[in-house]
């Protein structure tokens, strides 16, 4: 099976500049992975992921978007089993013509 976050959205600290540092800005986050299904009670809670993120994002006011991905895919696979994973994290009011993501993919 495969599970598919797209577009979580939420606010929290994360950058480097100073402004960056004093107000939460709007990041969006995509993720999947892949993982064995094999009966009702082998399934990983994708409302459960999806907070723990939040979570984590908010808590941890990562400086570098490259921090937060690292972070995240480490805990993820280790919380849930997961073998492989693909994150996308994007700033979209960082810079006023363009949305700045970084992903590990």
């Amino acid at each position: 099976m495969k599970i598919s976050i797209e577009n979580l959205t939420f606010y929290c600290i994360i950058g480097i500049l100073d402004f960056e540092r004093e107000k939460e800005q709007k990041v969006i986050l995509d993720i999947s992975f892949k993982y064995n299904y094999n009966n009702s009670s082998n399934f990983i809670d994708y409302s459960s992921v999806t907070a723990d993120i939040e979570a984590i994002m908010k808590e941890k006011r990562f400086k570098l978007i490259e921090e937060a991905i690292i972070y995240l895919d480490k805990f993820l696979k280790e919380k849930y089993s997961i073998k492989k994973v693909k994150i996308k994290i994007s700033k979209p009011n960082i810079l006023p013509n363009c949305r700045v993501s970084i992903n590990n993919s």
